[in-house]
């Protein structure tokens, strides 16, 4: 017995695995052949009055992507191409590669009983462009295009949406293809939909529209009012915060695009991201301005500004380099979470009014992170329209505890106030008090004052009477004293002019040295000065003035110094011209001494010792002494019968000779 059971174990175990092996091939081939007919197979949506609309999802949606983009619809319908269609994975398709454009593909059977019209509808508007290739049931097809890089005047209804209108009129089972392509991740949410349904479901969805973009404005203009009454650039921050958030909702849904720039539709490639930027600035300038983040956390508010700078360097980047770059949304999760961060961080540190703002926040970033995990093709996430505008539902939960959260630091501010207002009551009351003592003290002491200064008074009053009899005196002893400079100073100036004079004719008349000589001709402005009168006499008597070419006695200054220029026929005359020292280049005070000493010594000093003297060179001393000599060779009849002190202007004067 033990035998029989020791060789039955094993036997039994041998057909265990057996069936185990048959077992994992058949779930193979089952898997298989359902793959297969999956690729092979596209159950068509029948058209029924009782059902208006329908999604296409699953395998009632295939898909095939064209890499290159050059796929044509005919190559499309031929045999290679038309079997490369699969089954899409996820419930609603997208363009998973943004290079690449998409076919796809669904199956209508036509019900011409249907009593009703119908539309396939779009859901995505930000899809670039559609082109649709609808079945005619004789074999033909037309084609329609859409797209938000079309006019939107373009589109068979004016609705946010693409929508098509689909011939019902005919049986038959007809195949639909989509040429889809997009620069920004896409959904191909294709909808069947009866035009009953689909005219209150846009009346319905444009109600809402209105009451979310209507929320926004009312929020915008209130705290716009309340910027204006109390100048608190945190609510202007939340206005353009605000603003920016409609702007977005508004590219995101359409709406721009249908009432904003329908006939730019350019707008619709970059207005989203220009509308993010807005948002992620303007949320952290309005965090910096609310947690007062300068004050309470400065390190982090210099993060701030830094992620404010890389995110505008970022957005610069999306206008230089590609525009396809703002479709990378997930950027934004930066700026959301370090304003999300500084929240927590605040509130920690006890600010009560950051309550609110985490609590906004963190609707908010509910709403991102699951519009994050939609694009990211996470299964379980999408129930409907709830799903489809969470990110706009927490926008306007996030808006209401923002709202909250200023309305709180108002209240903190308020609160603060009166409690300043009350402190400063209780001060102004003790400060009265004082005031009323320090009054009486005061009183008591002006009145003390007062006495002496009454007392004081009587004696000031009458030293001012002896004051003003010494005034009245020392007045009289001060004209006498004028009246005496002016005398003095009249007989100073008869005593400097004949001293001037004395000395200028003992200049004359007698042998002085160069250094005596120079202080009273120092320089060449007292040289001329004193040529000018030899020649003209003084500026005001004209009599002795006359022009050598026109004979006219009148003149004005002309543009060398002391020169003079003729009124009449404007001939300028040097006052060095037609004198000894005409076209010499020895300084003038040196010439001006030369001719003294020559005059002095009657030409008896030798080049030598005027070399000497006057520090020139022996042989311009000997040329110009030469020249002296001659002048007073030829004159010496006029030298010899002039008065002294006359006969140096006879050297001087009507001697135009060449230059030394």
């Amino acid at each position: 017995m033990k035998e029989s059971g020791t060789v039955i174990k094993p036997l039994f175990l041998h057909i265990a695995v057996f069936l185990n092996l048959i077992k994992r091939i058949g779930i193979t081939l089952l898997i298989s052949l359902i793959g297969v007919t999956g690729v092979f197979s596209q159950p068509a949506r029948e058209i029924v009055d009782w059902q208006d609309q329908h999604m296409f999802v699953g395998e009632e949606i295939q898909y095939l992507e064209d890499t290159a983009g050059s796929y044509t619809f005919s190559q499309v319908l031929s045999s290679p191409l038309n079997e490369h269609f699969v089954n899409n994975p996820a419930n609603t398709p997208q363009n998973y590669h943004l290079k690449s454009t998409y076919w796809f593909r669904i199956k209508i059977r036509h019900n011409p009983e249907s009593r009703k019209n119908w539309v396939l509808e779009f859901f995505d508007q930000t899809i670039d462009d559609i082109t649709a290739y609808l079945p005619d049931g004789k074999g033909g097809y037309s084609v329609r295009r859409m797209g938000d890089k079309l006019p939107f005047g373009n589109r068979e209804y004016a609705h946010k949406n693409f929508e098509l209108n689909i011939a019902n009129d005919t049986a038959f089972d007809g195949t639909y293809y989509f040429r889809v392509k997009s620069h920004q991740t896409a959904d191909a949410i294709i909808v069947l939909r009866s035009v009953n349904r689909f005219i209150a479901y846009a009346l319905d969805e444009y109600f809402i529209f209105g009451i979310f973009y209507g929320m926004v404005l009312v929020f915008s203009f209130y705290n716009l009012m309340m910027y204006v009454a109390v100048r608190q650039v945190q609510y202007l921050y939340y206005v353009l915060y605000n603003l920016c958030v409609g702007l977005f909702e508004m590219c995101v849904d359409g709406i721009a695009y249908q009432y904003l720039w329908p006939n730019a539709p350019e707008w619709n490639q970059y207005a989203y991201g220009i509308a993010l930027y807005g948002i992620s600035i303007f949320a952290l300038q309005f965090t910096r301005t609310l947690l007062y983040t300068h004050k309470k956390a400065p390190a982090l508010d210099r993060f701030i500004i830094l992620v404010m700078v890389l995110r505008t360097i970022f957005f610069v980047a999306c206008f230089v380099v590609d525009t396809n770059w703002f479709s990378y949304k997930f950027v934004e999760l930066v700026p959301l979470a370090v304003a999300f961060y500084t929240g927590i961080h605040i509130y920690r540190q006890g600010y009560h009014p950051a309550r609110f703002f985490v609590l906004g926040y963190s609707f908010l970033s509910l709403g991102f992170i699951h519009k994050l995990l939609l694009m990211l093709h996470v299964e379980g996430l999408n129930f409907g329209v709830v799903t489809y505008y969470s990110l706009s539902i927490c926008f306007v939960i996030e808006m209401i505890f923002l709202s909250f959260a200023i309305g709180d630091k108002v209240s903190i501010l308020k609160k603060k106030k009166d409690k300043a207002q009350r402190q400063m009551i209780h001060q102004m009351k003790l400060n009265e008090k004082l005031k009323d003592s320090l009054n009486v003290r005061l009183e008591a002491e002006v009145a003390e004052r007062t006495r002496e200064v009454v007392e004081k008074s009587a004696i000031i009053e009458a030293q001012n009477q002896e004051l003003t009899q010494v005034n009245e005196l020392l007045q009289k002893q001060k004209e006498e004293i004028l009246q005496m400079n002016l005398l003095l100073e009249k007989d100073n100036e008869v005593l400097h002019t004949n001293v001037v004079k004395v000395t200028q004719a003992r200049v004359m008349s007698t042998e002085v040295d160069f250094e005596e000589f120079s202080k009273i001709y120092p320089d060449n402005e007292s040289c001329f000065r004193f040529l000018a009168g030899m020649k003209w006499g003084n500026d005001t008597e004209n009599d002795r003035y006359e022009c050598r070419k026109c004979n006219h006695d009148h003149f004005f200054h002309g543009h060398s110094p002391y020169s003079r220029r003729c009124a009449k026929c404007d001939y300028d005359e040097s006052v060095i011209a037609h004198t000894i020292f005409q076209n010499t280049r020895i300084p003038i005070n040196k010439a001006f001494y030369m001719v003294f000493l020559m005059y002095t010594t009657k030409g008896k000093i030798s080049s030598h010792k005027l070399s000497e003297i006057l520090s020139i060179r022996q042989s311009t001393c000997w040329a110009y002494a030469s020249r002296i000599k001659k002048v007073m060779h030829d004159r010496r009849k006029e030298i010899a019968a002039s008065k002294s002190g006359e006969g140096w202007s006879l050297l001087v004067l009507e001697h135009p000779l060449e230059a030394i």
